[in-house]
Formats: C-alpha cells, sequence, structure tokens
C-alpha cells in the first residue's frame, strides 16, 4: 500500500477531505477532487451526502448538506492536501437536529468581547478488537492494579505508546493546537489536551483530532473508546475535563469578581449541565476515583474530588482560569463549550 500512498498527484490536483459529525455522534468523511490549493474554508464549495445512511434523514428526502467550516492541513496525504471540517444542514439551509456547532457558533459571537479561552483534556481508551478490552488487558482477568501505568515508562507499564505519539505528531502537523498527552491511570488509557482556543474553534479542533485519532487507530487496527466507564470495577473512568477562563477572569482580581460568581452560578445549574456532558457519565461520577458525585456540585482548590477545580497558581495570583471536571470523555465540546458561556456569562442558548 505504501507505494500507492506516495504517488504524485497530477499538476494542479489536490484532495478535500470533507469531515462532518453524523447521527451517532461519529465521524465520517469522504473525499473530493481540487483543482487549485485552498487556504480558507470559504474557497470551497458545499456538498451533499445520504443522511439516511447516517441516522440524519429518512430514505425518502435524505439529503445533508455540508458546510466547509474550518480546514486543516491533510497528515496522511501531505503536501497541499487538506482536511475540511463541515457542519451539516437541509436543502433549504436549516441546521440538521445533530448539528451542535451551529448554536455553539452564535454563543461564541455573542460572548465574543469576553474572549472565551477553552482547553479540554480528553481522556479515551485503546482497544483490541480481538479481545475486546485495553490493551495491556490480558485476555482472561486483569492486570496488576492502579499505580505504575499513570505517565508510566516500561513495556509493563505502557501500551498504545506508538498511536498516541503518531497521533500527537499529525495533529500538530494538520494545525491542531495540541499542548500535551500523557499516559493515564489505566492499562491502555490516555489523553491528549486541546488548547487554549478561543470559543467556536475549541470544538473544530477537538472534533478533527478526534478524526486524525480514529484514521490512525484504523491503522493499527485499534479501536478507541470514549465511553465514560468502558471498564468496570475499580479502574479510572475517562473525562473531558474542560478548562476555561474569559478576558476577565485572566486579568488582576479576576479570581474573586469573575472566577467565584461563575463557579456559583454553574452551581445553580449543576443538573441541567450534567444532563449535557455525556451519555453514561453516572457510572463515571462516582465520588470515587478523582471524581465528584454526581449528585453534587462542589468546587475546591487543587481537588480533584471536585466537581470544578481551581488551581493554586489562579487563587495565588487572583486570576486566571478553572477546570469543570465533570464532562464525561464522549462529550460534544460544542455542547459543553456552548454551555459554560450561557451560564457563566448569561448568553441565552
Amino acid at each position: 500500500m505504501e507505494v500507492f500512498k506516495n504517488l504524485p498527484l497530477p499538476q494542479s490536483t489536490y484532495i478535500a477531505e470533507y469531515v462532518w459529525i453524523d447521527g451517532f455522534y461519529k465521524m465520517r468523511s469522504k473525499g473530493r477532487t481540487m483543482f487549485k490549493p485552498v487556504a480558507d474554508a470559504t474557497e470551497l464549495p458545499e456538498w451533499n451526502y445520504d443522511g439516511s445512511s447516517t441516522g440524519q434523514a429518512p430514505g425518502q428526502d435524505s439529503e445533508v448538506i455540508l458546510k466547509p467550516q474550518a480546514i486543516f492541513k491533510d497528515p496522511f496525504r501531505l503536501g497541499d492536501n487538506i482536511l475540511v471540517l463541515c457542519d451539516c444542514y437541509t436543502p433549504g439551509g436549516e441546521p440538521i437536529p445533530t448539528n451542535q456547532r451551529y448554536s455553539c457558533d452564535r454563543v461564541m459571537t455573542i460572548a465574543g468581547a469576553h474572549e472565551p479561552w477553552f482547553g479540554i483534556e480528553q481522556e479515551y481508551f485503546m482497544f483490541d478488537p480481538k479481545t475486546g478490552k485495553p490493551l495491556g488487558f490480558p485476555a482472561d482477568g486483569e492486570p496488576p492494579a492502579q499505580g505504575p501505568y499513570y505517565c508510566g515508562v516500561g513495556a509493563g507499564n505502557v501500551f498504545g505508546r506508538d498511536i498516541c505519539d503518531a497521533h500527537y505528531k499529525a495533529c500538530l502537523y494538520a494545525g491542531i493546537n495540541v499542548s500535551g498527552i500523557n499516559g493515564e491511570v489505566a492499562p491502555g488509557q490516555w489523553e491528549f489536551q486541546v488548547g487554549p482556543c478561543t470559543g467556536i474553534a475549541e470544538g473544530d479542533q477537538l472534533w478533527m483530532a478526534r478524526y486524525i485519532l480514529e484514521r490512525i487507530a484504523e491503522i493499527a487496527q485499534v479501536s478507541i473508546v470514549y465511553d465514560p466507564k468502558p471498564v468496570k470495577g475499580d479502574w479510572n473512568g475517562s473525562g473531558g475535563h474542560t478548562n476555561y477562563s474569559t478576558k476577565e477572569m485572566r486579568e488582576d482580581g479576576g479570581y474573586e469578581k469573575h472566577i467565584i460568581p461563575a463557579l456559583e452560578a454553574l452551581a445553580l445549574k449543576h443538573q441541567e449541565h450534567i444532563a449535557a456532558y455525556g451519555e453514561g457519565n453516572a457510572d463515571r461520577l462516582t465520588g470515587a476515583h478523582e471524581t465528584a458525585s454526581i449528585e453534587t456540585f462542589k468546587w475546591g482548590q487543587a481537588d480533584r474530588g471536585a466537581s470544578c477545580r481551581v488551581g493554586n497558581q489562579t487563587v495565588k495570583e487572583g486570576k486566571g482560569y478553572f477546570e469543570d471536571r465533570r464532562p464525561a470523555a464522549n462529550l460534544d465540546p460544542y455542547v459543553v463549550t456552548k454551555m459554560i458561556v450561557s451560564t457563566t456569562l448569561g448568553v441565552d442558548i
């Protein structure tokens, strides 16, 4: 296959891979031949697909329109080829129900003067399709208990580093602001962080980072699992911890004047946020394994057992950011970021 991957394209010929979110909140894509290099999503034509095959339209009226919204360098085809993040609309121009980007973009535009920054810590498991278990788990039984795996080194402690590292480099090549990676608490569990990004860019970049991860895992024949508690028992679940600040929070006095009021506002809408923070989160938010109970909201300084955590440096300097630890790994970043902005800045969704 390598010989075909490296075939040169004809002169003035490029490939744009259109990527979108389907009706099951998974990624889909298809390629389109272009005859000039593209520097901005506005230069690309709209396209369409069969929504009846993605859970987004009935068979008798199945056309769904793809609108390009952001472009990234293609780490698979290289050169001037691109990945195109799209959102989805009816032929009449209305956003379809699974298009959460549309309302998120509106909220971020309204809140633009506050310069909302986000950084999402995306945890995930790599599963072996043959065993149905995470990499590093034996076919029968379980590996040694948690302890040596977090940021671990060595053949008995680390499983899947080649995939994680390939993804890290591919995202940076693509132009995604991945600020770091690390092995997580369970075998085969990893994390990458996207951010800081302003407004809608957080959702765009996280979704494209997921797409690139799925493509790399496809080559390695490994499954990526974002379930918040895929391994039952005394094992950590997977979250999508969301770090957040506004311009006012990052200025002198921001901790007392803006961060604490934001946390108080989030407390009043705890259950509303929980309902939108990912499927299956009740199995993860138990009050154990570095989580707060799903039933109650609490925030604290440097407390990884809180719903929201404020770092020591933020308290010391009187300005900075806080971390919402409630979102599950299968969060929709468009939903989570727009809800945080809506609740803390009073923007209607």
